[in-house]
């Protein structure tokens, strides 16, 4: 039981309910307007805005790595590094080397399994949490942010590629969802796979849902823009991680 405690107390990452959810999604769209408003809004082009954001994450990263143990705003800023990153990538991909989105995701389809397989080839486990070895970590956040980069690039798959809108694309991400969460509850599928697959697809999720609210109505949006989209974002994210912070201490304090 001590070992456990210890090991809890030791943990860098936060754990799996469903604030957790609430909160990825809502990342997601923070990352999705976020890495647009810097690339597109401001005009700086998707080499600069890749630049730009690859600098918070890393700053962002080497926090996280650096501090003792799970702390919500820290660890959500990485997730939101990822986010914001994963856009920049999955557009550079497609805009800028024009290598079009299924390649571009079936790229980062590969570069995500061969994460999890070194992952596992070195830990035997594909475990979440909790995380206190370094190397772990390391192999956790190259997975996170491959797979935010894919839910991009899947996400613009969906509206390019097959007509849908930005709300239609989300109803289709979201029933993804729905499907996984209903095999976690009622079949004995691992729960680890379920689990990445719910984290991909969140990340389209959210981004769809960030494209709705940002693209222009005659394009199936709510024009809200980039800037304006990114602060209710970032509003929403700050209620949840003043949640999430209470219910940690809570945890600690039970």
């Amino acid at each position: 039981m001590k070992n456990q405690e210890t090991t809890i107390q030791m943990n860098k990452v936060a754990k799996i309910t469903l604030i957790f959810w609430l909160m990825k999604i809502v990342a997601t769209t923070l990352g999705e307007t976020l890495g647009d408003f810097i690339s597109m809004t401001l005009n700086l082009g998707y080499t600069v805005g890749i630049i730009i954001t690859l600098a918070f994450f890393l700053v962002v990263l080497f926090t996280q790595l650096s501090v003792k143990k799970y702390i919500p705003v820290i660890y959500w800023l990485v997730i939101i590094g990822t986010t914001t990153l994963g856009t920049e990538i999955s557009d550079y991909i497609d805009r800028s080397l024009h290598l079009g989105y299924p390649l571009g995701s079936f790229l980062l389809v590969c570069c995500l399994l061969l994460t999890l397989f070194l992952w596992f080839n070195k830990f035997k486990n594909l475990e979440v949490y909790p995380i206190i070895n370094r190397q772990k970590e390391l192999y956790y956040w190259t997975a996170i942010l491959f797979s935010n980069s894919l839910g991009t690039a899947f996400g613009d798959f969906l509206g390019d590629y097959f007509g849908l809108s930005y709300l239609q694309g989300a109803f289709v991400t979201g029933g993804v969802i729905l499907i996984v969460v209903l095999l976690h509850y009622f079949s004995k599928i691992n729960h680890i796979i379920l689990f990445w697959v719910a984290f991909i697809f969140t990340r389209p999720f959210g981004a769809t849902f960030g494209d709705f609210l940002t693209k222009p109505i005659e394009k199936g949006g709510l024009n809200l823009g980039t800037l304006n989209s990114s602060l209710v974002s970032m509003g929403i994210m700050i209620v949840l991680l003043l949640i999430a912070h209470r219910q940690h201490r809570l945890s600690f304090n039970d």
